[in-house]
């Protein structure tokens, strides 16, 4: 296919949250489906090592990859769009660079000599952004710089690009500037002084824009475009229109239509195909042509900020066009739920899903809406934090051990049916050091977790501290909640589930972070088939 590594390096301007992650991820969809071995990283220009510290409202979730690494959501995005995992190597923060370039100097590698911006920092950036490159396993690298450019934050990222430019030669890297064309109501047109701006504020760090991705809620006329073309050093077909879509995943298909993929192609030298979008656009259809809809209540504390859980809502969207379903997600604030009100809140749904997190507040509201759920015999899905919800609810309701709590919430309870793990005890810091990545779990033969996943061991991703107390275990199964998930190398307990319930699944990891649009989670896919089920249950009593 090539035998040089590309680079293509996606910058923003004028404001954030204008879509570089999803740009970036339809662009390498675009490429990979041509048969280009294409992978995308993102360099984050916050002084955080990780985003494992942050506050969920801060910085919306943290993503967790195969081996361990606590990262961006954006990783998440790449990871759904190409079905490929990503790694540390993806995710690339400014701490992270600092941290590297301090502890080679107390290591004398750089012999005396004084430590500056330029050349010691950007040289790490540059090699961090050549490591996924060096690996002889993509044609193409795609390079995500977080912010937007003239933020101080960014400017060493910037600056590396340029140098980067210079040393890969021509047809080698190309730089893909997102930007925003406004429409002003009350003049009643779209300007685009914003975007010129923008690119001149790339073009004074020695950057310049081979080809400009127009965000806009309006059509970009030709003239508009033309202008773009001529204020900006671009050419008129490197002039892209990203219009507002009704869901990320129509992204590929409208960068496609506008031709992004065959400039980018013409410009790194490779040739242009026909890309192969026969299974993703199978998925667009099933998600947009549902049959039913089903409604599945989200119950945790973050849920004014979608992107504290967005690989939960996205495997929803994933399972829901597998099933041919329409999932509805209603956010329910744990902090305000409780036994007066649960009925009020929950009755009307059809499954809840009892989010993960951590720290105490809003963890009654969890628990209350898990024994609901339980003695109502709705469809329940518990992951991590949520999981572990699940066993204090039974130890409290059903054992009768009515001070059941977690050593998290309350370090003194008499009853600690979910404690801090051993590995855990000892460990001071809070970055990047809880039980982290893949692990494998064995699952119990006819359980519910065994039939969904087809398998008898399986490979999760885990963020957390805190484990099932399995000097309860033998009493909680007595009474009637299973272990069908025991990690083989710790005897951690996995998944539980309850004996007597049509569907009462808790995860010790999350199963969120593997699905992707060609391979939607399988535990996501039955849980949403099970609310289906109960609604139509529900129907045919109501019926009757």
């Amino acid at each position: 296919m090539t035998t040089t590594t590309k680079y293509i390096f996606v910058t923003g301007g004028v404001t954030s949250s204008l879509g570089k992650g999803i740009i970036a991820a339809s662009l390498a969809k675009l490429l990979q489906a041509q048969g280009y071995r294409t992978t995308i990283q993102k360099l984050d220009p916050y002084i955080n090592v990780d985003p494992g510290t942050l506050n969920p409202y801060e910085h919306g979730e943290c993503y967790v990859t195969d081996d361990g690494a606590e990262t961006d959501l954006d990783l998440g995005h790449y990871e759904r769009f190409l079905n490929v995992p990503t790694s540390q190597a993806n995710n690339v923060t400014t701490g992270r660079i600092y941290q590297s370039v301090i502890d080679k100097e107390r290591r004398g590698e750089f012999l005396g000599k004084t430590v500056q911006v330029i050349p010691h920092i950007t040289d790490e950036i540059k090699e961090r952004v050549q490591k996924l490159g060096n690996s002889g396993d993509y044609d193409i690298v795609i390079t995500e710089i977080g912010g937007t450019v003239g933020d101080i934050e960014s400017l060493p990222y910037i600056e590396a690009v340029r140098q980067l430019r210079w040393d890969l030669g021509d047809n080698n890297g190309l730089v893909i500037h997102l930007t925003l064309v406004p429409y002003l109501s009350a003049a009643g047109e779209l300007k685009t002084k914003p975007t010129q701006h923008s690119v001149k504020t790339l073009m004074e760090s020695g950057v310049m824009a081979d080809i400009l991705v127009c965000r806009t809620e309006h059509e970009l006329p030709m003239d508009l475009r033309k202008k773009l073309a001529l204020f900006c050093n671009v050419r008129e077909e490197a002039v892209i229109q990203s219009i507002d879509a009704s869901t990320i995943y129509d992204v590929p298909n409208l960068m496609l239509k506008q031709g992004l993929d065959t400039v980018v192609l013409k410009k790194l030298g490779l040739q242009s195909h026909q890309p192969n979008l026969t299974r993703w656009n199978e998925f667009l259809k099933r998600h947009k042509n549902p049959k039913t809809e089903v409604t599945i209540g989200l119950i945790g504390k973050y849920v004014e900020l979608q992107d504290s859980y967005k690989s939960i809502l996205e495997a929803f969207i994933h399972a829901g066009a597998e099933n041919e379903v329409k999932v509805h997600v209603e956010p329910i604030h744990s902090e305000y739920l409780n036994a007066d009100n649960i009925h009020a809140k929950l009755s009307h749904l059809n499954g809840i899903l009892v989010a993960p997190g951590f720290g105490e507040r809003g963890i009654e509201g969890k628990i209350d809406a898990v024994k609901y759920v339980r003695e109502n015999k709705m469809p329940f899905f518990g992951i991590c934090l949520g999981m572990q919800m699940a066993v204090i609810e039974f130890a409290r309701n059903v054992l009768n051990l009515k001070d059941a709590n977690s050593t998290e919430m309350d370090a003194k309870t008499a009853n600690p049916v979910i404690g801090l793990m051993e590995s855990q005890k000892d460990i001071t810091e809070k970055g990047g050091t809880m039980r982290l990545g893949s692990w494998s779990c064995n699952l119990k033969p006819n359980s519910i977790a065994h039939k969904v996943y087809k398998s008898n061991t399986i490979e999760e991703r885990h963020r957390h501290r805190f484990e099932f107390n399995n000097t309860y275990k033998d009493q909680i199964e007595a009474s009637g909640m299973i272990a069908t998930g025991i990690n083989p190398e710790t005897n951690l307990v996995e998944i539980v589930e309850v004996s007597d319930h049509p569907w009462f699944v808790g995860v010790q990891y999350h199963p969120e972070y593997k699905s992707t649009v060609a391979n939607p989670h399988p535990l996501f896919v039955a849980f949403v088939k099970a609310a289906l089920k109960h609604k139509n249950k529900n129907k045919r009593a109501t019926m009757a």
